[in-house]
């Protein structure tokens, strides 16, 4: 069983700050991959950022030069920095993990998902 946990969500001001982290739990063999995406109300879940297992980094158009992704493979974690934020930016960031459970350490990468936190940015 892998569970991802995501931490840091709450509200700020246009052109504030927040960090967001997502911690993976459980028995686990191997991570790849770790991204976050994020979903407004009415919206489609839509791709943020994302970071391989060798710390090559994507983002989207939309959150380049303000967002910024990281990871700490000793604690299984992903994190994101977020600056200058919009209030456009509002949604459920949610983080997602490409993982072998040790109980599968023989099968292929599987894509696990946290809950969501809420980011809420006031204009």
């Amino acid at each position: 069983q892998v569970d991802l946990v995501e931490s840091g969500g709450g509200l700020v001001q246009a052109g504030g700050s927040l960090g967001l982290s997502c911690a993976a739990g459980g028995s686990i063999f191997k991570i790849s991959d770790m991204a976050w995406y994020r979903q407004a109300p009415g919206d489609q879940r839509k791709f943020v950022a994302q970071i391989s297992d060798d710390s090559a980094t994507t983002y989207a158009d939309s959150v380049k030069g303000r967002f910024t992704i990281s990871r700490d493979n000793a604690k299984n974690t992903v994190y994101l920095q977020m600056n200058s934020l919009k209030p456009e930016d509002t949604a459920v960031y949610i983080c997602a993990m490409n993982v072998v459970p040790w109980s599968h350490r023989w099968g292929p990468f599987k894509d696990y998902y946290g809950p969501g936190t809420q980011v809420t940015v006031s204009s």
